[in-house]
Parts: structure tokens; C-alpha cells; sequence
């Protein structure tokens, strides 16, 4: 059906490139803070002997047909007081239709700035993956030579830094510095999207309101051409250094709400429910993020699992 196509076309538009008005390309994501070394190169967790390990899933706009679903994994660890290594890798899709995995392996170098901060740099670099079987479209033109399979590959390369202490960060990162274009003419269609770079500021501290009651405020900016500035603030309440729950607010596009459970000192699971007051509100049952979170010292080196960034 034409409807169809028109609608799956106009959620592919939205969520994976910017052209002129509102758009994302890169996946959004409401436990950024917990996420971290997706966006940033230069995130260090400053805890040599553990490893970070994650996993989450994001299912955006759900009750709309086509909408985009996210999952990522990562990895993190320290090699040395100065030098931490990561990898990471985000699948992102649209109704089975369009299809982006990217692959990243990260190098940090973390250097003193005083005895309680620290900053680090960092580098990313890989390779993403793009394709869109555009044959599953119904239009009503069965066999336009426009709707075939695109399958393309593009390097990525990106940069940050990070400045951190026991109770506080910011970051700043572009994690692609490379463009790229999709659905060129040469497929018989005017180019529908291209990737552009995303920069990305993020921060967050901790305010220790009582021995078993912190407060954790926490933001994160991102800027990329052709899109307006997206900006998310976060209020979590840690309680006794278990459960965790807070609000979050995207200017002009959501409200959320978060929790999160340590279940055991090496496993923390977290859960977010995005309510959309945009455009879309009519549209969609909001959207739904879990996140999973491993932490495992493994030469039994750790300083403590409060000195982690990550565990703000």
C-alpha cells in the first residue's frame, strides 16, 4: 500500500538522518550516563583490574509501525593507570527495513590533572554498516527498479575527552567524524539522508545528601547540522547505594522516568520509559530502554566500585 510506504519512509527519514528539520541519526538513548563509552572514546572508569561489560536494548515509539529499535553491547576495562581500552557495537534498525550496525574499538590515555582529577583523551575508530532492503516496500508500482537492496560499508573515526574526579564529569565527543551518504541518485531516487557529525557534551555530579541518600544530577547536549540542539537533564536519587530512580526531561521531546537495581555488587539492571510530547505523541506508546550492567574485577585489583564515573 502506498500509505505504507509513505509511512515506514517517513519514520526512516526521522530517525536515522538529518535533511532540514527535525531528525536523529545516531540513537538516542535516556541512561546516557550509563552508556557512556558509546558516545565518548575518552570515557575512563580509572579502576584497573575491572571490566565493564553491558548491554541495552531501546524500543522507540512503540505501537508505530516501522519504529526504530536499538541494541547495543560494549565493553571497557583498564590496561594500565594511563592507558584503557574499549569496544562497542550498536545495531539500529527501522521495521526490519533499514539496518545500521556499527563496530568501534576505543584507546584512552588518562592523565593526572590534580591529586583528585583527572582527564582523559581518547580515540574511536571502525567501521559502520549500512543496508536497506527497499524491495519490502509496497508501493503501488510492484517492481520499481528504485526499490532494491542497498548494502554499503563506511570507516568511522572519533574523538573525546573526559575530565573526572570521585563525585563528578564532563565530557566531550564526537564519535564519528566521518560523513556519509545514503540512497544516492544512482539508485533512482534523490538522496534521501546523510550522516553528519554529532558532538556530544556531557556531565554529571554527586551530591552526597546523608550517608545512604545521593543526589544525582546529571546532562547531556548534542549538536549536529540540520537538526536543532537536543538537550536532556536528569535528576537520579541513589538510596544506599542500591536502587536507584529519577526523572529526566528532553526539551521539546520527552519526559522520563528511570530506575535501576543492584542486585549484586558486580550486576546492576535499569529501566526507562520515554513519554513523548513532540509531534509524535498521538502516535506511539512511548518508548522503553533496558539497560544491564556487569562489573567484574578480575585480578582483584579494584580501588571500589564507587570510583567508577559509570557509578555516579
Amino acid at each position: 500500500m502506498r500509505n505504507s510506504f509513505i509511512k515506514i519512509l517517513t519514520v526512516a527519514c526521522i530517525a536515522l538522518f538529518s535533511i532540514k528539520g527535525n531528525a536523529q541519526q545516531d540513537p538516542m538513548y535516556t541512561q546516557y550516563m550509563y552508556n557512556m563509552s558509546v558516545i565518548n572514546p575518552a570515557y575512563a572508569i580509572d579502576d584497573l583490574g575491572i571490566l565493564n561489560v553491558g548491554g541495552l536494548y531501546r524500543n522507540q515509539w512503540a505501537g508505530m509501525e516501522g519504529a526504530p529499535e536499538t541494541a547495543n553491547f560494549f565493553a571497557h576495562t583498564g590496561l594500565t593507570d594511563r592507558l584503557e581500552a574499549g569496544i562497542s557495537i550498536v545495531h539500529d534498525e527501522i521495521g526490519g527495513i533499514v539496518k545500521e550496525n556499527n563496530l568501534y574499538a576505543d584507546v584512552a590515555y588518562v592523565l593526572p590533572v590534580s591529586q583528585t582529577s583527572k582527564l582523559s583523551f581518547g580515540v574511536k575508530a571502525g567501521v559502520t554498516f549500512f543496508d536497506a532492503d527497499l524491495s519490502l516496500l509496497q508501493t503501488r508500482e510492484p517492481g520499481d527498479p528504485a526499490m532494491q537492496n542497498i548494502s554499503e560499508a563506511f570507516p568511522n573515526f572519533g574523538v573525546g575527552a573526559y575530565w573526572f574526579g570521585n563525585n563528578y564529569y564532563v565530557g566531550l565527543s564526537a564519535p564519528n567524524l566521518f560523513t556519509a551518504k545514503h540512497l544516492e541518485n544512482e539508485t533512482g531516487l534523490a538522496r534521501l539522508g546523510e550522516e553528519n557529525i554529532h558532538y556530544f557534551l556531557t556531565g554529571g555530579y554527586v551530591f552526597d545528601l546523608n550517608d545512604n541518600v545521593k543526589l544525582k544530577p546529571a546532562f547531556m547536549t548534542r549538536a549536529v547540522k540540520g537538526a536543532p540542539l537536543s538537550i536532556d537533564v536528569t535528576a537520579n536519587v541513589l538510596l544506599y547505594n542500591r536502587f536507584e530512580a529519577g526523572i529526566a526531561y528532553r526539551f521539546d521531546e520527552t519526559v522520563s522516568g528511570l530506575v535501576n537495581f543492584r542486585v549484586t555488587p558486580e550486576l546492576r539492571i535499569g529501566y526507562a520509559y520515554d513519554y513523548t510530547t513532540g509531534n509524535l505523541s498521538d502516535f506511539n506508546d512511548g518508548t522503553h530502554e533496558i539497560i544491564v550492567l556487569f562489573d567484574l574485577d578480575l585480578l582483584g585489583l579494584s580501588k571500589g566500585y564507587n570510583v567508577s564515573p559509570r557509578f555516579f
